[in-house]
């Protein structure tokens, strides 16, 4: 393909394992990208209750208008043109996580949540910082919200 200028991707990837370490880590999918003339961003979740290894790999700066499966392995980063995002993982999502989504996310039109866990650290608790309360985190953009599966805090 030498007429091809720019080669622009978003891969994601579920994969049933057995044992942890039999999976792929997120510096070895770096290296499979480490000629590539792109910026490339990977990260990947074992997902120990189902058994599954979850992988994400796109280039960067990104134009897709849809981030599907994020993580609290989230590495973050700008995606201005991202309008849709599902959220999910087996680990609970704390304030930082959602902090993060607001700053990676700044024009979410629409958000599902799906993660049955209690938080660790829930806005009626003193944080350490200062025995300050959390911030209050505003989604300037967010008209949508799908709660799926989610606990009650």
């Amino acid at each position: 393909m030498p007429r091809l200028n720019q080669f622009t991707f978003s891969i994601h990837s579920f994969l049933f394992i057995r044992n942890e370490m039999n999976f792929l880590s997120t510096q070895d999918i770096q290296r499979t990208f480490i000629d590539f003339p792109n910026n490339i961003i990977s990260y990947v979740e074992f997902l120990p209750e189902t058994k599954q290894s979850l992988c994400h790999i796109y280039s960067y700066p990104s134009v897709m208008q849809y981030y599907g499966i994020i993580t609290n392995n989230f590495p973050g980063g700008l995606f201005e043109y991202v309008r849709v995002i599902s959220l999910f993982d087996e680990y609970p999502f704390e304030h930082d996580f959602f902090l993060r989504i607001q700053k990676s996310f700044p024009f979410m039109e629409t958000l599902s949540l799906n993660n049955y866990k209690s938080q660790n650290d829930k806005q009626s608790y003193q944080s350490n910082n200062n025995n300050r309360n959390l911030s209050l985190i505003k989604y300037s953009f967010l008209n949508e919200l799908y709660i799926i599966n989610v606990h009650d805090d």
